[in-house]
């Protein structure tokens, strides 16, 4: 029973004796992508409603053992969640970070995010598992190719100077430096019809993300993952090539799912 104090979370997600109505959800991240699948599980935590509106989750403490990621990556995770609107952080002795599902806007007025709270629904004639698994497949077999078939040296520094872009690019224009870096690839693997499906696959995935925020954490590990690809293709490395391209596309899935579906 409730106090009004935040106490009916003493215990947040144990709906009984022995029953966690969270574990079907709260699981250790991969190490390469925790950030990106933290936030995923927490937002489906909050989207499936299983710690209701004005209630608690789970202290960090235990959050942070549940996905087996560090407290300042669970803090950074959280912040996101505040900025969105879905969580609030109160403090003393019955504080904690409470759900708070946001009340929507009515017809015509404007609040203070480009998107909803939560981000936007996907389009409904848009299948996102299946899209970007498709993409998933396109790109790190893209990565994979240009490392074993290796660069000429123009191609080379074709491929650095759109990392450079997507390096330098400002916050409001980085998916189309992104998309150009992502493009780029895919042309240097050498098959023109590798690169006529990417384009398309690759439209759809920036419809979904246009739908989502831009989160500066993510960029940054994006950039990471950017450059330790270009390292593996240059270094003619295709197995390297491949599980960083894998891993990037599963980051960024990671973010769209939690978000979308």
């Amino acid at each position: 029973m409730s106090t009004g104090h935040g106490r009916a979370a003493d215990a947040p997600g144990r709906g009984g004796p022995g029953e966690d109505r969270l574990a079907a959800v709260l699981r250790p991240v991969r190490a390469g992508n925790g950030f990106e699948e933290a936030l995923e599980q927490i937002l489906q935590i909050v989207r499936l409603g299983l710690v209701p509106d004005g209630e608690r989750l789970p202290a960090e403490r235990e959050l942070a053992e549940r996905l087996g990621i560090s407290r300042v990556t669970l803090r950074e995770v959280l912040k996101v969640l505040a900025e969105q609107g879905l969580v609030t952080s109160r403090r003393g002795r019955y504080g904690g970070t409470f759900v708070s599902h946001p009340q929507p806007l009515a017809p015509g007025a404007q609040g203070l995010h480009e998107q909803p709270p939560g981000a936007a629904a996907p389009p409904g004639d848009v299948d996102v598992r299946d899209t970007l698994r498709f993409r998933e497949v396109l790109e790190a077999g893209a990565a994979e190719l240009c490392a074993a078939r290796g660069l000429e040296s123009a191609e080379a520094a074709r491929l650095r100077e759109a990392l450079d872009a997507t390096r330098d690019a400002a916050l409001d224009d980085y998916r189309r430096s992104d998309t150009l870096f992502h493009l780029t690839l895919v042309e240097l693997a050498g098959s023109p019809s590798l690169t006529a499906q990417y384009a398309a696959v690759r439209a759809k995935v920036n419809d979904l993300l246009g739908r989502i925020p831009l989160l500066v954490r993510n960029l940054e590990h994006a950039q990471q993952q950017h450059a330790e690809l270009v390292d593996a293709v240059l270094a003619g490395d295709p197995e390297r090539a491949r599980r960083v391209s894998r891993e990037h596309c599963a980051g960024t899935a990671a973010l769209l799912r939690g978000f979308l579906t």
